[in-house]
């Protein structure tokens, strides 16, 4: 099972940007999907974006179309996703997963433990 680790959350104003990311303990993450989801308080978890293993194939919730990109640094087993123009909405923690399928279509069967986002005015 490969381990992942997520960072780069934190407190953040309305208006501002986050860069999350993934970092996977082992090298075939790089011919993973990867996918991003979120959890806010009292909700249930929702698919964010998500990214086949070549990059080719991205996918967005409308929640954060337009305003998220992701980025893939194979050298250290590691995605990024940031995310602009942040939201109250955005609150919430965020998790990603591996596909190792490598489609970013799922099954999203490794997870990692989370960051949370707030987002403040």
């Amino acid at each position: 099972q490969v381990q992942l680790v997520e960072s780069g959350g934190g407190l953040a104003q309305i208006g501002g940007s986050l860069r999350l990311s993934c970092v996977a303990s082992e090298r075939a993450f790089n011919n993973y999907g990867v996918g991003w989801f979120r959890r806010a308080p009292g909700k249930e978890r929702e698919f964010v974006a998500a990214m086949s293993w070549t990059g080719t194939n991205q996918y967005y919730a409308d929640s954060v179309k337009g305003r998220a990109t992701f980025s893939r640094d194979n050298a250290k087993n590691t995605v990024h996703l940031q995310i602009n123009n942040l939201k109250l909405t955005d609150t919430a923690t965020y998790y990603c997963a591996a596909d190792r399928t490598g489609t970013g279509s799922g099954p999203w069967k490794d997870w990692g433990q989370g960051t949370q986002v707030t987002v403040a005015s």
